[in-house]
C-alpha cells in the first residue's frame, strides 16, 4: 500500500474514533443522550431499553470518556497526516503502541464490566485502525 493509502485508512479510523468520543460525550447531558443510550443499550447485551445514562457520575464519566476519546482520536488524524509523511517509522510505532493499549484496557475493562459484546467492536476498531499498516508493505512504496 502507498503512503498516500495508509494515510487515507489511518485518517477514516481515526475520524471513527473522534465520532465515537463526540457520541459518548452527548450521553453527558439527558436532552443529548439518545444515540448514546442506544449505543449503549447495544453494548450492554441485551438491547432492553434499560440503559437511561441517568446517573451524574455516568453523565460526567461519559463525558471525560468522550473528551479523552475526540482528543485520541485528533492526534491519530495529524498522526496519519503529517506524522507518517515526516516520520513513518517512529508515526507507526506511536500509533499502534497507542492502539493496542486501548484495546487492552478497553476490552478488559468491558468484560469487568459484563458488557463482552463491546470486546466484539473493539475487534472491529482494531482492524480498522491497524488494517492500514498490516502486511509487507512499508509507507511510501507500494505493497
Amino acid at each position: 500500500m502507498t503512503l498516500t493509502g495508509q494515510q487515507t485508512w489511518m485518517k477514516a479510523g481515526a475520524a471513527a474514533v473522534i465520532a465515537s468520543g463526540v457520541v459518548l460525550a452527548l450521553g453527558a447531558h439527558p436532552a443529548t443522550a439518545g444515540l448514546t443510550r442506544m449505543v449503549a443499550d447495544l453494548v450492554v447485551w441485551p438491547p432492553d431499553g434499560a440503559q437511561v445514562m441517568a446517573a451524574a457520575e455516568t453523565r460526567v464519566f461519559a463525558a471525560i470518556s468522550g473528551g479523552v476519546l475526540a482528543g485520541w482520536g485528533w492526534a491519530l488524524w495529524l498522526l496519519a497526516g503529517e506524522g507518517m509523511a515526516r516520520m513513518p517509522d517512529l508515526t507507526r510505532r506511536i500509533w499502534t503502541g497507542s492502539v493496542l493499549v486501548w484495546f487492552a484496557l478497553d476490552s478488559a475493562g468491558s468484560l469487568a464490566a459484563g458488557a463482552p459484546v463491546n470486546v466484539l467492536g473493539n475487534l472491529g476498531f482494531l482492524a480498522l485502525l491497524l488494517g492500514p499498516l498490516a502486511g509487507p508493505g512499508r509507507a511510501g512504496r507500494p505493497a
